[in-house]
């Protein structure tokens, strides 16, 4: 054989440095020293005894973090992203009717993912901020009368906190599942998956949880097991299988487990570390911790001058902040100085609200008031010293 003739990269002879960041954008967010250390731990086979008593402690965490009892709950391995594509395609089959509320980038999202599979995606759109009330929610499900009913509890994009009492109710009276992604939102403002009649609920554990990305808390109601093991055919995700996942997470009553992937062990250690956080501080804590925090803030960035973008108090999401991109600056050159100047990560928008907004996440351990204060320093700075039009 001829002798190696890529040389070794010089890069990869030296050291790694990564340097700490104030993580105040919309996610992830920054890792606590306990969470981190968790994840430490050696590395064990994902198939050994110790690992499922871990996916055990992990599934009850969920089923308290999501207030269910849902038999069927799990973490998916990988970012929310991948929650939301196993809630669809497990859910939906090809052909079949689906409705997404669109009012940021992850209605956005969902829709696609339901159109790459072949379904029939139909639409409710409100502009960047705004929600939908649940007669136009009823209006759409007896239209479309969708098999999937997609809301965004909390939009990361816009900063909305959607209302979702009496949507489960309106779902069900139409023969629809409703799934909602709470990525931005749950662990840091009231959710009840069972008393809200949610059928798939999803998270994932680099918001409000403080674990490092890569691990997708998600349930899954009675009513949608019972339609996703009557499908007809297979969901076109082997990796993403219910079927399958059920069985590694122990939810499937067998009393053997069979290999499906290999399990990201340590993230599993880091992601129950960060449930055990949560539980230790008490979700009602939590939820009040992050309002209070959060109103903290908005009467800070009002006593600037700067306009919140989630007009309606009760419509705000208190984990991620909009706040109307300040007249004659380049949103761009703000978010620049901020880093470079105070080592501090805020963002523009996303999706529909690029170049309307920027977006402050104060999320889990980020959330207090001392970080508040960080920020709007950082943010009175940079109004100083960024340019600014004379238009």
């Amino acid at each position: 054989m001829s002798s190696v003739s890529i040389p070794p990269p010089k890069c990869l002879l030296k050291s790694l440095v990564v340097p700490y960041r104030h993580m105040f954008g919309p996610g992830p967010s920054n890792v606590p020293l306990r969470i981190l250390e968790a994840g430490a731990n050696p590395v064990i086979g994902h198939m050994h005894p110790e690992i499922f008593k871990i996916m055990s402690d992990i599934k009850s965490g969920i089923q308290y973090m999501f207030q269910t009892q849902n038999n069927m709950t799990l973490a998916v391995s990988g970012t929310g992203h991948s929650a939301m594509e196993c809630a669809i395609f497990n859910a939906v089959e090809p052909g079949e009717s689906v409705l997404t509320a669109v009012n940021g980038i992850w209605g956005e999202r969902a829709a696609e993912m339901t159109e790459r599979i072949g379904a029939r995606v139909n639409t409710i759109v409100t502009p960047p901020g705004g929600f939908f009330t649940n007669a136009e929610i009823e209006q759409a499900l007896s239209k479309h009368r969708p098999v999937l009913f997609f809301l965004a509890h909390g939009e990361s994009s816009t900063g909305v906190l959607h209302p979702l009492e009496g949507i489960g109710q309106l779902c069900h009276k139409y023969n629809c599942l409703f799934l909602v992604d709470s990525v931005a939102s749950c662990g840091g403002t009231p959710l009840y998956m069972d008393q809200l009649e949610i059928d798939i609920l999803y998270t994932g554990s680099q918001k409000v949880l403080n674990a490092p990305p890569g691990t997708a808390p998600i349930s899954f109601s009675e009513r949608a097991c019972q339609k996703i093991l009557n499908r007809r055919t297979k969901p076109v995700s082997f990796f993403l299988d219910l079927s399958w996942l059920a069985n590694y997470w122990g939810c499937d009553g067998k009393l053997s487990r069979v290999y499906h992937h290999t399990g990201p062990v340590t993230a599993f250690y880091s992601l129950r570390e960060s449930l055990a956080v949560l539980v230790e501080e008490g979700l009602q804590n939590s939820w009040e911790r992050h309002q209070e925090v959060a109103e903290y803030f908005h009467a800070g960035l009002e006593s600037m001058g700067l306009k919140l973008f989630v007009k309606p108090k009760e419509a705000r999401l208190p984990t991620v902040t909009t706040i109307v991109a300040p007249h004659g600056y380049d949103w761009k050159e703000i978010t620049a100085y901020i880093m470079k100047t105070h080592n501090l990560e805020i963002s523009g928008g996303l999706g529909p609200s690029v170049g309307l907004v920027l977006r402050v996440g104060l999320m889990g351990c980020n959330s207090s008031k001392a970080n508040v204060d960080m920020v709007l320093a950082a943010l009175k700075d940079a109004l100083k010293h960024c340019h600014k039009s004379k238009v």
